[in-house]
């Protein structure tokens, strides 16, 4: 029978098999190496009191806490018939309530007497509007003479505190880390051994031992420092070889031809592009000339001129005899982008049409709601290569569609896409495609270089002449409920200057909603999240009488939709009651006002894409929050961080510091928990950064990794198969 490293064992063996089961059904984790990687999110001090003041941030999450026993009472109700246990516990820093009831309240009552240090694992409710836990698990922290074995191993020791679940503690998932931790002598080191004795990194064995049982704060700061490489140092070389690879591929160069398309259209402009706008188009062209396909990404502010920055590179490729897809991810957006450009292009969309221009091509539209007619002849179009330029949603993806030669892929919005749709829009060329991937939700540059590590990044951030600022204030609607009422008197008084406004509401209402919006913030107050349909009926009432309100929501018929944004952008519909379907790309420059419903329900970065839509012209833009939630919850600190600051790109790294990072390589591709356990983006810059120019430098000396088989068998393990997939079709 063949050996099974000790590392790679299932922890049923060690560990016997309903822990194991508990622990790869809750956690995730189903090996010893899976486990030692596993690390406390936190220690505590013996004699150190841990906060109770964050817990108002973790309603719902199993949390431990290490506090003392303040009092102890046994409540009865139901004329004596029924019992409950309350103990109040301190850390110095708040109070918090434990109960137990029933016949579960002797124990508990006996050990937890006044002055008690213990560790305390629950799930944190929520009862008369105060914390509390109910039926915790504890571990007293013993002081007597029977308790000395385990006050001497808590005495002079950081405690490990693990992520936990209800069905095990942290102090449980501790004993199975011990009985693990002997295998640690086994872990392959990654690192190149230069490498690491340059930065000055301890051995990965001893940063496992001591991360799970430091002797001092000393042992913790060595071992991260360690781990973060690992994880940094891993996912670059995973991103490099993959570079690397790309730039082994053929692709056909593309170049503007002199006096073509590009110059036609460069010269009907009617302003100047802006210095930004130049360099990243420069940035481009250089790639698109090159025999290896292109892999940018380009991202910039609400409002930036990536469109026309994208068109142009379009242009370039229909100049030099190929074709250029734009990928979209919702009707909405296709149907506005086919619109704008259309619009920019003039007679020069109009090629092989009456009055159209010698030089210009045809811009086709396909979308999944087309009509058979129009859909058949976009397609031909494709085909015979009439259409230089295509824009579309997934229906592009079909097999139906095939291209006379696609020379570019442009995806917008690139994280509403799976690796998937991409791959398989650019597996349509005869050749690669050169790929230029857009989005208009800023990204920090650590992030960009992990979660995009294989794109070169190009970023606009400067916002062209004549575009107005946004003035942006949180409407506490339930402390001040005249301050609602004054928002909407602002949006009468846009819409007498002629001009339109936004309400975005959360949710639609159509009796069909998604339940699993729950509210974000919540502080026990359980109403449903305001809807599109009710609150375009109350406005048309009450506070919006007279003034033509019409709703926009995706489920919605797809001409019906389009009618609706056609009126709205034409001035006939003065409000527009909306989902989030607009929070990318739609542009209606007389749109001057935005209310957010529920704004505490959106993330940061969505609340800076809505505002986006308004301020589009030349009037200033004004943004409202709307928000219940109490002046001191995380969620108002939110919105106050909105409307504090127009830079995306500081809104990015407080939402991503809230937020943390969910799964780098896997981001939204993959069910596969979270690959960075030790590495935090944001804080990490410097790791992050050294780690790539280290990674590009290995995989240029030896790509296929032959001298480094501890670094080979750290990327296998990061790149299980989804994830190996999701590298390689980027």
């Amino acid at each position: 029978m063949e050996h099974v490293p000790a590392l790679d064992e299932d922890l049923k063996k060690t560990l016997g098999p309903a822990t194991a089961k508990v622990l790869a059904e809750q956690l995730g984790l189903h090996t010893a190496l899976d486990l030692l990687h596993h690390y406390p999110r936190r220690y505590a001090e013996r004699g150190e009191l841990t906060s109770l003041a964050e817990l108002a941030d973790q309603i719902d999450e199993h949390v431990t806490v290490v506090a003392q026993v303040a009092d102890a009472r046994i409540l009865t109700f139901n004329g004596g018939r029924g019992k409950r246990l309350e103990v109040t516990i301190t850390d110095g820093s708040g109070r918090l309530q434990l109960v137990f009831f029933g016949a579960g309240v002797h124990k508990p009552h006996k050990d937890l007497l006044p002055g008690t240090r213990a560790m305390f694992a629950g799930k944190v409710g929520m009862f008369n509007r105060k914390l509390q836990l109910s039926h915790p698990a504890y571990e007293p922290l013993g002081q007597d003479a029977s308790d000395r074995d385990a006050a001497t191993a808590f005495a002079n020791q950081l405690i490990p505190i693990y992520p936990a679940c209800a069905k095990l503690e942290s102090w449980k998932i501790a004993k199975c880390v011990d009985a693990v931790l002997p295998s640690a002598q086994e872990a392959v080191d990654p690192l190149p051994p230069a490498l690491r004795e340059g930065c000055g990194l301890v051995p990965l064995t001893e940063a496992l031992l001591k991360i799970h049982r430091p002797a001092t704060k000393a042992d913790v700061e060595d071992a991260r420092q360690r781990l973060k490489w690992d994880e940094a140092f891993v996912l670059q070389v995973a991103l490099a070889r993959r570079r690397h690879a790309d730039s082994q591929l053929p692709a056909v160069p593309r170049r503007p031809a002199p006096g073509g398309l590009l110059d036609a259209f460069d010269a009907k402009l009617p302003f100047t592009l802006t210095d930004g706008q130049q360099k990243v188009s420069k940035e481009i062209f250089d790639d698109l000339a090159t025999e290896h396909p292109m892999h940018r990404l380009l991202q910039g502010e609400v409002g930036s001129g990536k469109t026309m920055v994208a068109l142009r590179a379009m242009l370039t490729v229909v100049d030099s005899g190929g074709q250029a897809a734009m990928l979209a991810p919702t009707e909405v957006l296709a149907q506005q982008h086919h619109r704008s450009i259309t619009e920019m292009m003039g007679e020069l969309a109009e090629g092989g049409m009456l009055g159209g221009s010698d030089q210009g091509t045809k811009v086709v539209l396909l979308t999944g709601s087309m009509g058979m007619p129009a859909r058949r002849q976009a397609l031909l179009d494709l085909v015979t290569g009439e259409a230089g330029i295509v824009i579309g949603t997934h229906a592009l993806i079909e097999d139906k569609v095939q291209f006379h030669d696609l020379g570019l892929v442009v995806v917008d919005e690139q994280h509403r896409f799976g690796v998937e749709q991409r791959d398989a829009l650019r597996s349509k060329g005869k050749q690669p495609p050169h790929l230029l991937v857009m989005t208009a939700t800023p990204i920090p540059r650590t992030v960009a270089m992990t979660v995009f590590g294989d794109l070169e990044t190009s970023v606009l951030d400067q916002l062209p002449a004549g575009r107005s600022p946004i003035a942006t204030h949180v409407v506490p609607s339930k402390d001040k409920p005249h301050f609602l009422a004054r928002a909407w008197e602002r949006v009468r008084e846009e819409v007498e200057k002629g001009h339109q406004a936004y309400v975005v509401c959360p949710r639609i209402g159509d009796g069909d909603d998604d339940p699993k919006k729950k509210p974000a913030g919540d502080d026990g107050d359980k109403r449903p999240p305001l809807a599109v349909v009710e609150i375009a009926e109350q406005l048309t009432r009450g506070p919006l009488a007279g003034l033509s309100v019409e709703v926009l929501h995706g489920r919605m018929d797809p001409a019906d939709k389009d009618d609706v944004m056609r009126r709205f952008a034409a001035g006939e519909v003065k409000v527009l009651v909306a989902t989030t379907v607009i929070e990318v790309g739609v542009n209606v420059p007389n749109s001057t006002a935005m209310v957010i419903m529920d704004a505490d329900r959106f993330g940061v970065s969505q609340l800076h894409q809505l505002r986006g839509r308004v301020g589009r012209g030349s009037a200033p833009g004004l943004c409202l929050l709307v928000s219940e939630m109490h002046e001191a919850s995380p969620a108002r600190a939110r919105l106050a961080a909105v409307a504090a600051t127009l830079d995306g790109f500081e809104l990015s790294r407080i939402d991503l510091e809230q937020r943390r990072e969910g799964d780098v390589l896997g981001q939204a591709q993959s069910g596969v928990r979270s690959s960075l356990r030790m590495l935090a983006v944001i804080e990490d810059e410097e790791v992050i950064a050294e780690a790539r120019e280290e990674a590009t430098r290995v995989v240029a000396e030896d790509p296929a990794l032959e001298s480094l088989p501890g670094l080979r068998t750290a990327l296998d393990a990061l790149l299980d198969t989804e994830r190996e997939q999701y590298l390689e079709k980027g």
